[in-house]
């Protein structure tokens, strides 16, 4: 294994806004899928600026929308998909531009060079009859890098940088390499043209403990020392945590709570990301009983009358089966969509989340 010593410091060139707006802005987003059943109204309503710099992470269940936001970002829905209400814009050296509304010549030069997206499933994000060096050289000529003998040392520097053997990995087919190898080659390909916003959908998933320790020091030291803009999706609210400096907790397709790593862990405001928390165990010791949100997710499409949770929340009132509430500021930096959010904050009082000050 590569320490940390060796790991090259690479040269990074990834755009910096120059007019103070955010890298992205998504205005109003609603994904919808044309099914047979219906209408699923997978994304609702999600608007929220990514700052520069800036790592936000998308929690919530399995078909709370997570993923669909992020492939609507990078515009990857199926066909059966459309974006519609909904703006996404990105901001480049002072110009604003309507991802929606790219030309396909346009899209190709956004995608990688600009936001690149590392896909759940590393194994299915690759060609599995060409090689790895074939895919990145494809990838590479894509978008105008002609020189070849530069795209592979750029390449063999970024699998150093995620503490990969170049020899082992350039001429391998994908089946060859372990899943916390395809993942990290995956991971050293996105960052190919220095793209200034990263996606991650569930970064670490089904790998083992000391492979999702290698990748999270990874995308740490993108963070800190590079200051990449990043959107983690992930149900595991450990890597959120320890990552992430926003959470937006989402919920039917909505963003239900918005605010600051700490205030969300420490000082939710929404019953959902409270359950959640509570939902999961605890390593700082002691056997706290853990609590299950009952019920399950609704049908989206056919959701449930006023707020999309009032099924399944403690909290609930007749209030709530009838108004979808707002998403709200409740504290500074710190927004929630719950009409009772002030008895959220009053049982928290009187029975503090482990950890909180």
């Amino acid at each position: 294994m590569t320490v940390a010593s060796e790991i090259p410091a690479l040269e990074w060139h990834h755009a910096t806004p120059t007019n103070g707006k955010p890298p992205l802005t998504l205005k109003n987003v609603h994904v919808q899928y044309a099914t047979r059943k219906g209408s699923v109204q997978a994304v609702r309503g999600v608007t929220l600026d990514l700052h520069a710099g800036e790592s936000l992470a998308l929690i919530g269940e399995s078909g709370s929308g997570k993923t669909t936001l992020g492939l609507a970002i990078v515009r990857l829905l199926a066909n059966t998909a459309r974006v519609e209400p909904g703006e996404i814009h990105y901001h480049r050296d002072g110009r604003e531009i309507d991802v929606l509304g790219l030309s396909q010549a346009k899209l190709r030069e956004f995608r990688w060079r600009d936001c690149a997206m590392v896909f759940q499933s590393a194994l299915n994000a690759f060609n599995p009859v060409l090689r790895i060096w074939d895919q990145v050289w494809d990838t590479a000529r894509a978008h105008g890098w002609n020189d070849r003998r530069a795209v592979r040392e750029r390449f063999v520097d970024l699998l150093r940088f995620v503490q990969l053997d170049p020899t082992r990995v350039t001429n391998a087919y994908p089946h060859e390499l372990s899943g916390g190898m395809r993942q990290r080659t995956l991971l050293a390909i996105s960052l190919l043209l220095d793209p200034q916003i990263l996606i991650l959908d569930e970064p670490t998933t089904a790998l083992d403990i000391l492979t999702q320790r290698t990748i999270i020091s990874l995308l740490r030291r993108l963070k800190e020392e590079q200051h990449f803009t990043m959107i983690f999706i992930s149900h595991d609210l450990a890597i959120a945590a320890e990552l992430a400096d926003r959470v937006a907790t989402m919920y039917a397709g909505r963003v239900v709570e918005l605010g600051r790593t700490e205030d969300i862990f420490y000082r939710p405001r929404h019953p959902y990301t409270l359950g959640l928390i509570r939902a999961v165990p605890t390593v700082l010791g002691g056997f706290e009983a853990l609590s299950s949100i009952p019920g399950s997710p609704p049908d989206l499409v056919n959701l449930p009358d006023g707020c999309k949770f009032h099924p399944r929340c403690p909290f609930a009132s007749d209030r709530c089966g009838q108004e979808e509430p707002p998403l709200d500021t409740v504290a500074e930096g710190h927004q929630a969509a719950c009409w009772h959010w002030d008895k959220v904050a009053a049982e928290l009082a009187h029975t503090p989340l482990r950890g909180a000050r």
